[in-house]
This record gives C-alpha cells, structure tokens and sequence, in this order.
C-alpha cells in the first residue's frame, strides 16, 4: 500500500469468484440455447449510474485468457479478470420480480447501490 492506494496484480490475486445459483445456471444455459455459438455469459462492470459502477451481461462467443470461468450444471459465467476487483464473491441469481424476471446479485464489495438498483459502489 502506497500514499493510501492500494495496488494489486490482476494475475496474481487469490480469488474467491463467482457463485452461480441454481435458477441462474438454468437461465444461462437457456440463454445459449438461443443463442448460436455462444460459450456462455460474459459478467463484466462498467462505470455506470449514480452510485459508480453497473454490471455488464453479454452472450460470449469467443473467451480469451483474459477471462475466469464459473461453472454449474453446465452453464458457463466469464468474467474478465479487470472486474474481479468489484465483483469478487459475488453470487449471482435469477429471480421473479412481479411480472419480471431478472439476474440478481448479491456482492459482498458493494458498499452501496442507487435507489433504482442499476449500479452499486465500492
């Protein structure tokens, strides 16, 4: 730690990862079904709302080295290395919501969210 900022290898980390639930895993591997060539879903951050940082889903055809990859029941979560930092530990979920259904995440790291719930601090 240097001047209060602290440094950390994106290589060299330990990380906890990221979690899948059931009902997640469904929708995911229902996703790639629908999707021709996908490996899976790509989780990343992007700076984003009021709070600091939104949370990027997109179908991935292609992973690199750049990328971890969680796994159950066969449904396949990348996430690029650069957004462990935010989003490790995270347990991703996917819920009904009224007449919505939508991927949820529980992130240990967020030390806040907007009132709307589209993008979270840390």
């Amino acid at each position: 730690m240097t001047d209060g900022v602290e440094t950390f290898s994106l290589d060299e980390n330990s990380w906890q990862g990221v979690s899948l639930t059931p009902s997640a895993a469904k929708q995911i591997n229902k996703l790639v079904l629908q999707t021709p060539n996908s490996k899976g879903l790509s989780l990343g951050v992007k700076q984003s709302g009021c709070a600091g940082f939104g949370y990027v889903f997109e179908m991935i055809e292609n992973p690199t080295d750049d990328h971890l990859v969680f796994e159950l029941d066969g449904a396949h979560l990348y996430v690029p290395k650069k957004a462990m930092p935010f989003i490790d530990g995270t347990v991703v979920d996917y819920v009904q919501e009224g007449l919505n259904h939508i991927f949820k995440f529980n992130n240990p790291k967020a030390q806040h969210a907007c009132g709307c719930g589209e993008s979270f601090g840390v």
